[in-house]
């Protein structure tokens, strides 16, 4: 098992019409009809998609590692990383959630440009470090 995980604007529920993917279903550079897509080609029936491996909402999260969660406001993902968080404090997952507001889906690895994107990077490095005991 991990000793901790940074789960940046996870795929973690199978409900294509949540708040955040009717909300953002025209989003940039991610969108409701992309993520259609991705599903359509990446499993081999939509009947997937349910499965817990996949929609990890579904799944028995107790004994999970802790965990960062962080997410992205304008991006259908965001109601997702809320729901994960939610079901993980309910298995008693040490869970830490941080939603970056004004920012879109791949924010984070745009640190030289996006400030927020840094200061999600500093963020997963403390937590890290801290997991690790340095």
């Amino acid at each position: 098992m991990p000793v901790y995980q940074v789960l940046v604007y996870p795929i973690a529920n199978n409900d294509l019409n949540s708040e955040s993917y009717l909300k953002y279903a025209a989003a940039k550079p991610l969108s409701k009809p992309m993520m259609e897509w991705f599903y359509k080609n990446y499993l081999a029936s939509s009947e997937q998609s349910g499965d817990p491996r996949i929609s990890l909402v579904k799944a028995n999260l107790a004994g999970m590692p802790k965990t960062l969660i962080i997410g992205a406001e304008i991006d259908p993902l965001q109601s997702e990383g809320k729901l994960l968080r939610d079901k993980l404090k309910d298995a008693k997952v040490e869970t830490d959630y941080q939603l970056y507001e004004g920012v879109t889906h791949e924010f984070f690895g745009m640190a030289a440009i996006v400030p927020e994107a840094k200061e999600a990077q500093a963020l997963a490095v403390r937590k890290l470090k801290s997991a690790f005991g340095m």
